[in-house]
């Protein structure tokens, strides 16, 4: 691959994302000072937005486990906007029937975000990008579920845990409380949800044109009009503690350069990503992925330890 073709403002933005990694643990994350002051404001904003009370298990009840996730956001020069660090809870615990019932939210898919770029560029509209800060805080949660202290969380009296009233990252119901939140605000706005795609809204009022996608805490926004944008985005703010990314450059892995003569995708840096968590950086490419017309013998070596690893490498 050669970057002829690119801006050097894009081919800085494209050099950023490689700058600075992604810790995986908590214990890479603590040799951070960034990080660790990421963590720190991840737990007040926690605490100021009463996400959870401090108390005693009851008997009977389990307390779920959380870890920490570690994010870069960019904005769209490239620069770092900050370093995000996402308290998740261990939903896969959670037991249907007596943590949760309805979970589904939609996400926006993949043809619709192609579908949504194509229109842009036909078109010659804008794309901006918002994420939400703290996403799952602004859905209330009605069932009970208590949740073991995060890492790195002191308290000065033992065997407490946290009683959520607030949905946390990875609660099974989380995402279908913060997406009823901010379809309603969308809905308010005067958007109409798309039937085909729910993770799709689409503002059509006095010649005014706006799509919106979706994708949990991440917003795609166009339009035919660059001041509604604006006034738009000035909305969500009220609604809620938004961050705006600037014009689109890079959304679910994909990386987006736009020029006169359209738009370009490419996931580089999300396949080298995969390549390097599996340890196969440095491995001889191939233009085949394997010999033509193989058939594959039954496996006769011992199953694998741990198959999370090949389980998200072939997707």
């Amino acid at each position: 691959m050669n970057y002829d073709s690119f801006s050097t403002r894009h081919c800085i933005f494209l050099a950023a994302l490689h700058t600075e990694q992604e810790p995986l643990f908590f214990y890479q994350a603590m040799k951070d000072k960034r990080w660790r002051e990421a963590m720190s404001r991840e737990i007040h904003a926690l605490e100021t937005n009463e996400t959870w009370d401090l108390t005693k298990l009851p008997p009977g009840k389990k307390a779920l486990g959380c870890k920490w996730v570690y994010k870069i956001k960019y904005h769209s020069d490239g620069s770092v906007e900050r370093f995000k660090a996402i308290l998740v809870v261990l939903g896969n615990h959670q037991v249907e029937g007596l943590d949760y019932n309805e979970t589904y939210a939609p996400v926006a898919k993949m043809v619709t975000i192609r579908t949504t770029l194509v229109v842009a560029a036909a078109k010659n509209w804008e794309l901006h990008q918002m994420d939400v800060h703290n996403a799952f805080l602004h859905g209330d949660l009605t069932d009970e579920v208590y949740m073991k202290l995060p890492p790195g969380f002191q308290v000065s009296q033992h065997g407490l845990v946290c009683k959520l009233r607030k949905s946390l990252y990875d609660l099974r119901q989380a995402p279908r409380c913060w997406f009823g939140k901010l379809s309603s605000a969308l809905v308010r706005y005067g958007f109409q949800q798309s039937q085909k795609d729910h993770s799709l809204f689409c503002f059509h009022q006095n010649g005014v044109q706006l799509a919106v996608l979706v994708y949990v805490d991440d917003l795609v926004i166009t339009g035919n009009n660059s001041d509604d944008i604006h006034s738009f985005k000035k909305y969500l703010h009220k609604c809620f503690h938004m961050k705006d990314l600037g014009r689109l450059q890079y959304f679910l892995g994909v990386e987006v350069a736009r020029s006169p003569s359209g738009i370009f995708l490419c996931q580089r840096k999300y396949a080298l990503d995969i390549i390097t968590e599996t340890g196969l950086l440095s491995a001889k490419p191939a233009s085949t992925p394997c010999k033509e017309n193989h058939r594959l013998g039954l496996a006769t070596g011992p199953p694998l330890l741990d198959p999370s690893s090949y389980r998200r490498l072939v997707g």
